[in-house]
């Protein structure tokens, strides 16, 4: 039996000696070597084995930058801590540094591991500094939410597989993105952010035991059931598959759609181009060109992802416990996400407190957005419906809740009963129906339409 436990021992201590001889350590504790300061002015040193940043005043975002670029996949882990919650923070990770950018004062771009200690927990999301901001707000994944506390040392780690990349916090899984810009090298940086007042100067964030593996990578498992946020438009990857996801448009056909209150799909009004279902324009009214289209399927509990780009001045929307049993003079009856350019459109400021703008439950209950999250007509925007088997209801835009509601609540029947949709009987509480997308007479382009039924 001694003999065998020994064997076991040596085995493990070999093993480790090996599994640490595949990561290089970035930082030797002592000094910045291998680091250099790019932009800011906020003071980066080395104490008691950390890399400590200093916010400063009057600086712009500070980076101490690597001075490897890494190529291809990689595993980047370190420990991180925060003193205060005036200021966040980020690591760059597959970034770049151009010195010409900003008026010769340079800028750092590039991916971006979020530390937040704000209400709003965001830590472990992906933020596209200098580019396309926020990729994975930390709101896709609650159960991340709750891991990032100040004064507290926290262990993260960022997975870089292909066009993959996957985070964790404290060992809980985070983000994940699948992006459609391939980023194959760049640069590792620590953030000190800017400040906004003068008494926010001061505030210190530490790094440490900074680490990277470049080679025989193993990928960690995610839980089922992680959104991911996937810019490959209409593909889904195998994890996505797996956690219950399947595609309501493939991006070359219509099939698994017929128009409203119709056998087959209508023979005008839309059209399916490069990988975009689109509604054309006509005369801005409801259904009287093509018509609404709803799924051939109906659903009960789901959660359901839409891309939507807007053109200027549009108005359209997508509905769910679509029974198609109720009678109208224009489009199909159910709970609407309301898709709608609120600077141009007059339905914006019709209804009541603003119930019709853009993802809100039309005429129900108003979107509680906000302008930065929102991206412009002629650009791509996601929208989230997402019904719990418990009849709770969120809506959400580009990765931000904007409302929720209980259908069939007291509170959901008095909304109703004050709205256009009183005249019909338990409007929206139908238990299963159709998911829609509505024409109403302007251009509106659709892609990666994708659900996955809850339990």
């Amino acid at each position: 039996m001694k003999k065998i436990t020994i064997l076991v021992l040596l085995f493990i201590a070999a093993t480790g000696v090996a599994q640490n001889k595949e990561w290089k350590s970035l930082f030797d504790g002592k000094t910045l070597t291998g680091w250099k300061q790019v932009t800011g002015s906020a003071p980066y040193k080395v104490e008691d084995g950390m890399i400590v940043g200093t916010t400063i005043d009057k600086s712009p975002n500070s980076f101490l930058v690597s001075d490897q670029k890494f190529i291809g996949d990689f595993v980047l882990e370190m420990e991180t801590m925060l003193s205060d919650a005036n200021t966040n923070s980020g690591v760059q990770f597959k970034s770049n540094f151009d010195p010409k950018a900003n008026n010769g004062k340079g800028r750092v771009y590039g991916y971006q591991y979020e530390l937040d200690p704000s209400e709003r927990k965001w830590s472990g999301g992906i933020y596209d500094e200098g580019r396309r901001e926020w990729l994975y707000p930390g709101s896709y994944n609650p159960k991340g939410q709750q891991l990032f506390t100040l004064n507290v040392f926290h262990k993260m780690r960022i997975e870089c597989i292909g066009n993959s990349v996957k985070t964790w916090l404290d060992g809980v899984p985070v983000s994940y993105l699948v992006d459609s810009l391939t980023v194959n090298e760049g640069l590792l940086a620590l953030q000190v952010h800017s400040i906004g007042k003068p008494e926010h100067a001061g505030i210190k964030i530490c790094w440490k035991n900074i680490r990277i593996q470049t080679k025989n990578i193993k990928p960690l498992p995610f839980p089922k059931g992680v959104y991911v946020v996937n810019l490959v438009p209409n593909k889904l990857i195998s994890y996505e598959q797996e956690s219950g996801w399947k595609l309501l448009f493939d991006g070359k056909s219509t099939t698994g759609w017929v128009g409203a209150h119709k056998t087959t799909f209508p023979e005008k009004g839309w059209e399916v181009k490069d990988g975009v279902l689109k509604v054309l324009p006509s005369s801005g009214g409801e259904s009287t060109n093509g018509g609404d289209i709803v799924t051939k399927e109906i659903f009960k509990a789901f959660d359901l992802s839409v891309d939507f780009k807007l053109s200027k001045g549009a108005n359209s929307g997508i509905k769910y416990f679509v029974t198609l049993n109720e009678k109208s003079s224009g489009s199909a009856i159910g709970p609407e996400y309301q898709l709608l350019d609120d600077t141009l459109h007059p339905d914006a400021k019709l209804g009541r407190d603003g119930n019709r703008t853009l993802a809100s439950l039309y005429d129900l209950i108003k979107s509680q957005k906000s302008a930065r999250f929102f991206k412009q007509p002629g650009n791509w925007n996601t929208a989230r419906i997402v019904v719990y088997p418990n009849n709770h209801v969120e809506h959400y835009l580009n990765g931000i809740k904007v409302l929720e509601y209980d259908r069939g609540s007291q509170a959901f029947r008095d909304l109703v009963a004050i709205s256009k949709y009183k005249v019909w009987p338990n409007f929206g509480e139908a238990p299963e129906g159709h998911i829609l997308i509505q024409d109403h007479g302007n251009e509106v382009s659709f892609r990666s339409i994708k659900i996955r039924e809850l339990q």
